[in-house]
């Protein structure tokens, strides 16, 4: 990276906390309550730990093949490490030990592969639940109707600890911002707090990317994973005049 990309970068992520901090202001919550999540992918071992050193304390992934390279240079280095995208079950295993929060468990089998792995390597493993909120066929997550049950049988996991809710609505409208899926992933939310079950707190609400974070803050996400705006525009995000 030349000195001038990493002022642009250091630019890019002090202007997503100040607009973090407002949207928490706005909303009557402290900025602090709020957790950004930086999404690397597509962003080599240099940039994230650029991104690191100006002022990103967790780091989140997609793809378990791209985290392993960086992992194996050092590239998360003074970060935490979570994992952010779609999970195959035959891959559970590489990330168990390295990362501290698993954002995408979106079935109880693909919980309980968590749960064995974990075993298996004598540790605990922070996850969150992934709500498939807009019931999209396409989209991977538990429809809402079925977390009830999802919880209370990944809850009897002693190598598991659930951690809370994550959810990608559809793709946000400019209008509403995806204000009706929060709302309503919201109330979901809080109608598990009271809940009580083994291996179960509800401590984060994982909602929010570059195009509408701040809604998600608005509507009670304490956790947003932002890349876009942070790292800029990705390869197949620029469309070609």
């Amino acid at each position: 990276m030349t000195e001038q990309e990493k002022i642009e970068l250091q630019d890019r992520i002090q202007s997503v906390q100040e607009r973090i901090a407002r949207a928490a202001e706005r909303a009557g919550r402290d900025p602090q309550d709020i957790i950004l999540v930086a999404a690397s992918k597509m962003n080599d071992a240099e940039r994230v730990r650029a991104a690191i050193q100006a002022g990103i304390r967790v780091c989140g992934e997609n793809r378990v093949q791209e985290l392993l390279e960086k992992y194996e240079q050092n590239a998360y280095e003074g970060a935490d490490l979570q994992f952010i995208g779609t999970l195959q079950t035959n891959k559970v295993k590489y990330l168990i030990g390295k990362v501290s929060l698993i954002q995408s468990v979106g079935s109880v089998h693909l919980g309980e592969a968590i749960a064995k792995a974990a075993e298996k390597h004598g540790i605990r493993q922070d996850i969150l639940l992934e709500v498939n909120i807009g019931r999209e066929a396409a989209k991977s997550g538990l429809p809402p109707e079925e977390l009830d049950d999802a919880i209370a049988r990944l809850s009897e996991k002693k190598s598991l600890h659930i951690r809370g809710l994550m959810a990608i609505p559809p793709v946000a409208d400019e209008t509403t911002k995806n204000l009706g899926y929060f709302n309503e992933m919201h109330q979901v939310f809080v109608d598990n707090l009271t809940k009580k079950y083994d291996n179960v707190d509800m401590d984060y609400l994982s909602m929010g990317m570059t195009n509408d974070f701040e809604t998600a803050i608005a509507c009670g996400a304490n956790m947003v994973r932002i890349g876009t705006a942070i790292f800029g525009a990705r390869p197949y995000q620029i469309v070609s005049p």
